[in-house]
């Protein structure tokens, strides 16, 4: 369906727990006064997400991203991937994870269809991804799960926070791009701690790269259904992506809505608004019924973010509690 600003919404992006087994400065970096994870009741079980993705398809939805938290710290997590991707018109099922547990995995969500797995590393610096990371050895296992993904014929692309202290090495993440894996730079949210730390901006990643690679420049390539513009250079073997959200919004052209662990439809990651379809789920609400909710959710969709004026921002909850 579109909502009131004629945007198609087609991708849905599923938060299946908000717990994680690394503490990243920018999203979780301790476990800070106040917080403590969703008890197991209040998460949505596998029926419950499966029951409102089978609502959602007549509605236009096509594409599911699996996400935490760190979605295989789920028991049970691949093969409910694969139970989505037999649901009648769903298109893709992909993961986001942050590939420390990938390895355990491979085979079975290969086997499950998985249509690809975004890997979340922010340097290949292993020292420095301890720090952000606040564990030991990441950077090791990352680069076994994509071989073991690779063994398996999963796509895969990596995701990196543009950070200060990761600027200085970022051509390091090119070497993936080399062998083929498009990697993408994301730009720092101001949700949760991101909005206390200082990011690096797209314009500077492109300068630095552009340093070693002086033919990198936008191709208009388009890789699966997110928002990020791709660039290339003749000694790249695959595109590297920048999803700018703050300094060059993508809203007019927004095609997703998020679920939280607990059942939240959020159709912004900005504000701190929603529906909640847990108590549908749970109380005598028909399909139609969660069907009409979706709907009037969608329809109203806020037109754009604030994320250049962060006094309007009123999302306050981490990005392992919205789902990343």
């Amino acid at each position: 369906m579109t909502d009131r600003f004629g945007r198609k919404i087609e991708y849905l992006r599923v938060s299946i727990t908000d717990r994680c087994n690394l503490r990243c400065i920018y999203c979780m970096p301790s476990m800070p006064d106040g917080f403590c994870p969703v008890s197991h009741d209040d998460v949505l079980r596998y029926e419950e997400i499966e029951r409102v993705v089978r609502c959602m398809v007549p509605l236009g939805i096509r594409h599911v991203r699996v996400t935490g938290g760190e979605p295989l710290a789920r028991k049970g997590a691949a093969g409910f991937a694969g139970r989505l991707r037999k649901i009648p018109g769903i298109e893709t099922v992909t993961m986001t994870t942050n590939g420390v547990l990938l390895s355990e995995y491979a085979r079975e969500l290969a086997e499950a269809g998985i249509d690809g797995v975004n890997i979340s590393l922010d340097t290949t610096d292993e020292a420095l991804s301890e720090r952000i990371t606040n564990r030991p050895g990441t950077v090791k296992a990352v680069k076994e799960a994509i071989r073991r993904m690779r063994e398996y014929g999963v796509p895969v692309k990596i995701n990196a926070v543009l950070l200060k202290e990761t600027l200085p090495s970022i051509c390091g993440l090119l070497e993936f791009a080399k062998d083929g894996i498009p990697v993408r730079f994301i730009e720092l949210m101001p949700i949760g701690y991101g909005k206390e730390l200082e990011g690096a901006t797209p314009e500077e990643a492109r300068a630095v790269i552009r340093e070693s690679y002086p033919d990198f420049a936008e191709s208009g390539v388009r890789l699966g259904a997110g928002p990020a513009r791709y660039y290339s250079s003749s000694r790249l073997a695959a595109p590297v992506g920048f999803i700018e959200a703050v300094s060059h919004s993508f809203c007019s052209s927004c095609n997703r809505v998020r679920l939280t662990s607990t059942g939240l439809l959020k159709s912004c990651l900005c504000f701190d608004q929603g529906t909640d379809l847990s108590g549908m789920l749970r109380g005598s609400a028909s399909d139609d019924d969660i069907k009409e909710a979706v709907r009037n959710c969608i329809y109203l969709k806020p037109a754009k973010h604030c994320f250049d004026s962060k006094e309007d921002i009123t999302e306050t909850k981490l990005m392992s509690q919205i789902g990343g």
